[in-house]
């Protein structure tokens, strides 16, 4: 009789075992969704590496983003970070090498993710492996800028006519392998005259040498162009858009101007290294494609002369792929390598 009471007894203790333990399962998975790495995300400030200077496209659309993404985050800090040097390589490997954790982010464009691929062989870091991509914030076309008081052309054609009387074409770049080093190869190639480029550290050292006159042009970002042009600074020729840029309405597109393989642009987007958890990867996208195309996002960013797209982070990956095929074409025709 003990003994089965004693059987009876351990059944009993082992069915409210389990139902304590079910119910304790049952509890703890919204507990654990709770505590998902993107439940409390951000709690601290947020780094937001750009690899040019203070002034110059990436950071203006940096800052930009940077202070909706606070506002939208509590006020919580986005700093954002300049690390200058080697065309972005320098910030982009840093930005590589970070702790996949969401606090330390990077505003990439098209040279570092698309472009670099190709023209360097020994590249500090594979866009493709080392980061993933999160949103692509802006578009910006260039525009072909010549200093007033040095060139007397005041059209394309001019420029060109005038060129042609020169000892040489010489363009001033923001950088070996960026789309305005490649920018002025493709113009030399539509116009039939090779390009020498010029390489300058920063956009401040490139008008500068503009200023100069050592230099006769450059392929700069509608969003540094347009308070150079409306100050009567520097004069632009043309848009390399497939339509005129809304913040420059007067200065036609090189395609108009009989140019028609003179299309290009640059992108600017958010990455971020690739081991970061896809919960703060998917958050990050909602809000910043929230925070760009607010209505007030929306007009800042065009107010500085950048289109705003706000894509998917599928869309920015399938982007960054396709240019990376693309400009490598442009990268091979010139057989240009930066290292």
């Amino acid at each position: 009789m003990h003994n089965k009471n004693t059987r009876r007894h351990n059944r009993r203790d082992t069915c409210r075992w389990l139902a304590t333990a079910l119910a304790g399962a049952t509890l703890a998975a919204p507990m654990a969704w709770a505590q998902s790495p993107a439940a409390n995300y951000p709690n601290r400030p947020v780094r937001l590496i750009v690899g040019f200077p203070a002034g110059t496209g990436p950071d203006i659309v940096a800052r930009l983003l940077a202070q909706k993404m606070s506002e939208a985050w509590g006020n919580t800090a986005v700093v954002v970070d300049n690390k200058p040097g080697a065309g972005g390589l320098i910030a982009a490997s840093e930005a590589a090498r970070a702790p996949a954790d969401g606090y330390t982010l990077m505003l990439g464009e098209t040279g570092q993710l698309s472009i670099a691929p190709s023209s360097y062989n020994r590249l500090p870091y594979d866009p493709a492996k080392d980061f993933a991509a999160v949103s692509q914030v802006v578009t910006s076309n260039f525009v072909l800028l010549v200093n007033p008081l040095k060139v007397p052309a005041r059209s394309t054609k001019e420029f060109v006519d005038w060129t042609r009387s020169q000892k040489g074409l010489f363009m001033a770049t923001f950088g070996a392998g960026t789309p305005g080093h490649f920018g002025a190869y493709m113009f030399g190639d539509a116009i039939g005259i090779k390009p020498e480029a010029v390489h300058y550290k920063s956009t401040g050292d490139a008008l500068g040498g503009l200023f100069s006159g050592d230099v006769q042009a450059v392929f700069a970002s509608v969003g540094l162009a347009v308070p150079n042009v409306k100050a009567g600074k520097l004069l632009a020729l043309g848009s390399s858009g497939a339509t005129r840029s809304a913040s420059l309405p007067d200065v036609p597109t090189l395609k108009e101007q009989g140019y028609a393989g003179l299309e290009f642009n640059s992108w600017f987007g958010v990455v971020a290294p690739a081991r970061t958890p896809p919960e703060i990867l998917a958050k990050l996208n909602a809000d910043i494609v929230k925070a760009v195309r607010s209505p007030e996002g929306r007009q800042k960013m065009e107010d500085a002369g950048f289109a705003v797209t706000g894509t998917s982070r599928e869309e920015f990956g399938r982007i960054i792929a396709a240019d990376t095929v693309t400009w490598g074409k442009a990268v091979a025709a010139t057989g240009f390598k930066a290292d």
